[in-house]
């Protein structure tokens, strides 16, 4: 069973090997996979009113997200986030239940809508999941990804109202 909690500063060392692990893999996320441990902690865990998360399985993590305002002053009232989910803990219902959490968050938070800027358009997993929690690609930017095996490739910009 799934649980997800707030991270705390101890989690690091079990988040770290899922952001690095994700990252080197280069087709879901354009983060520099050379970042060092802090250089990737830095980015990933977000200060207030950003909230960052663990998914965990007892003492496990198999997975985070961050989430907060998709952009300040007059862009704050629609949020974003970002998952990243083990590979050893993917197709367990993990990033569902970190997604579901992180809409619950927004809405009670007082967000209207929720949108994600960059979903590889060739992480189909993902794509579908994203459909399934009532989002809807509203836009593509053609080539703004540089996929390892697929070469450039579009980005989703992907949205839902809460």
């Amino acid at each position: 069973m799934v649980r997800i909690r707030g991270y705390v500063a101890s989690d690091w060392p079990s988040v770290w090997p899922i952001f690095r692990e994700v990252v080197a893999a280069g087709d879901t996320f354009a983060y520099e996979p050379g970042w060092s441990s802090e250089q990737a902690r830095e980015v990933w865990v977000v200060a207030p009113p950003g909230r960052t998360v663990v998914a965990c399985d007892g003492t496990r993590v198999l997975g985070t997200a961050h989430m907060g305002p998709n952009r300040p002053g007059p862009g704050s009232h629609v949020s974003t986030a970002s998952f990243m989910v083990a590979s050893n803990a993917r197709s367990r219902g993990v990033g569902r239940a970190l997604g579901e959490y992180a809409l619950n968050w927004a809405r009670e938070q007082g967000y209207a809508a929720m949108q994600f800027n960059a979903v590889v358009e060739s992480n189909h997993v993902a794509v579908r999941l994203w459909q399934s929690l009532g989002f809807r690609i509203i836009g593509t930017v053609p080539e703004a990804f540089e996929h390892p095996t697929l070469g450039r490739v579009g980005l989703h910009v992907m949205y839902r109202r809460l």
